[in-house]
């Protein structure tokens, strides 16, 4: 499904660090490194908004470098090790500028055509031997850097070479990459998190005290801005929807949904009524204007109402704002927004983001069973979702349509964001397996997921986090990803 807002593209830094005393006394060894340069510019350009400096060879050009990158208003800056070089020349690039910085030792050959490398071959290939001096010099700066080692990974072997340079197929480069590419994605998300709308429509659910949080430190901490939406709100867009705009949605529903018929195992969830999806049609009108209208990135409701007008209108809240999960759109119920935080997270990585907390354990598969009612995040589904009609919403007043769903079988990842003593963000993250087995017929989503460890083993660990009872759940194995996360927001993180 097309997203309402695309993700923001990093904004890319790149030079390559050199010694300028090498160039007069090596013919070529220049622009064989400028050429590995513009190599990386290319690769990097797949994940974001590229500028490169060029080389950077002394104190002066280091400096210069540091200026071009704050112009430029860069999230990230990757140092490229092109061979030897003093920490001198780059250190000026990271004290002027202080997006975060990554290293990148990349050797060009696996190894060296020893008995015809002279010492100009070899400098470009001595890639590693700066590091342990920039690390040190960077440590004693108090400047945070990480280094990605591994290998070039060129397609093909350019002229001014003696060995074998094709390395992109090789693992090492496969690995150096899929590490280059997560922290682009990384500053990516920080980027978009920094530029984004947050709605809380309504309220919390009241007594859930692991839901409630500081919108200032939110703020504060992530960059993301939090627009309070009031029920009144969306009815006013509930008021401007037109019965084609509901013919059209229905449709919508229609290509997404398969429609549910009673429910074989629980009395309270029937086949969908036609005034069911005919008002949860019309509600998902009005929330997708309420979005593009309000510009909004998610939203976070919940209302509780006492048989007034606006329990009506959150009676058919589930499938609108699952379809809006699918746009792009992080939307967490419960008032969850911390939890919207992380379904918006695994969103901009493409890797899906849905509601969920425990539905219980199997201790027969060996399996924790993840899932909510609703929304879902049709993305990651294993088939179409499907539609029930609940008599009752079980804990929360009035009925309506929600979605039974379960995630597609292969590795997943879940994400929680929960708030510590001292008021700070914490990610909890853990990597499992999702496996194609019974659920229940309930108008829930519903996933059995393996992790590492035994259900009970598990939450011995998960509960010992202080996490929030909601979490989002993510296709692939993203732990990597998700750890550069929150690196780069400066929040900290639990694996477990």
């Amino acid at each position: 499904m097309k997203k309402i807002k695309e993700p923001k593209k990093a904004r890319i830094g790149i030079y390559s660090a050199g010694l300028n005393t090498y160039w007069d006394q090596f013919a070529g060894l220049k622009d064989c490194l400028i050429s590995y340069n513009r190599f990386i510019e290319k690769k990097l350009s797949d994940y974001g908004e590229v500028f490169n400096f060029g080389l950077v060879d002394t104190e002066v050009s280091g400096r210069e470098a540091g200026e071009y990158f704050n112009r430029n208003n860069v999230d990230i800056v990757f140092s490229h090790a092109a061979t030897y070089y003093t920490s001198s020349c780059v250190l000026p690039v990271h004290q002027i500028c202080k997006a975060p910085a990554v290293i990148l030792n990349l050797q060009p050959t696996p190894e060296m055509a020893y008995e015809k490398t002279g010492t100009d071959r070899w400098l470009a290939q001595c890639v590693g031997c700066p590091i342990p001096e920039i690390s040190n010099a960077f440590n004693r700066s108090a400047i945070p850097f990480r280094v990605v080692n591994g290998l070039l990974g060129l397609p093909e072997t350019p002229d001014f070479a003696m060995a074998d340079e094709k390395t992109d197929d090789r693992p090492e480069a496969v690995k150096a990459w899929k590490e280059i590419e997560e922290w682009c994605m990384a500053a990516g998300v920080k980027r978009t998190l920094q530029h984004a709308r947050f709605g809380f429509l309504g309220g919390y659910y009241s007594g859930m005290l692991d839901m409630y949080s500081d919108l200032t430190m939110l703020q504060a901490q992530t960059g993301l801005d939090v627009e309070i939406l009031e029920m009144s709100d969306l009815d006013k867009y509930l008021k401007e929807v037109t019965d084609t705009d509901v013919k059209e949605m229905k449709e919508r529903i229609g290509s997404f949904f398969e429609i549910s018929g009673d429910s074989p195992s629980d009395p309270i969830a029937k086949k969908p009524t036609e005034e069911q999806l005919e008002w949860s049609a019309r509600v998902a009108v009005a929330q997708e204007k309420m979005v593009r209208d309000r510009d909004l990135d998610s939203v976070s409701y919940y209302y509780h109402g006492r048989e007034d007008h606006f329990e009506e209108v959150q009676s058919g809240f589930i499938v609108g704002f699952s379809l809006l999960n699918a746009a792009g759109i992080a939307c967490s119920g419960e008032g969850d927004i911390k939890t919207a935080l992380a379904m918006k997270i695994a969103d901009i990585c493409g890797k899906g983001g849905s509601f969920c907390e425990i539905v219980a354990a199997d201790f027969n598969r060996n399996t924790m069973i993840l899932g909510h009612d609703g929304p879902f995040h049709i993305a990651i589904s294993k088939g179409k979702p499907i539609l029930r009609g609940m008599g009752v919403y079980h804990g929360k007043r009035g009925s309506g349509v929600s979605v039974e769903a379960k995630v597609m079988p292969g590795p997943v990842t879940t994400l929680g964001v929960t708030q510590t003593v001292d008021g700070r963000l914490k990610f909890n993250i853990s990597e499992g397996e999702a496996i194609d087995a019974p659920i229940l017929l309930n108008g829930n989503t519903s996933t059995h997921i393996r992790f590492a460890e035994d259900p009970a083993e598990y939450m011995d660990k998960w509960f010992v986090e202080s996490p929030t009872h909601h979490l989002a759940l993510s296709v692939g194995h993203n732990k990597g990803l998700f750890l550069k996360v929150a690196e780069l927001m400066d929040i900290p993180a639990k694996v477990f």
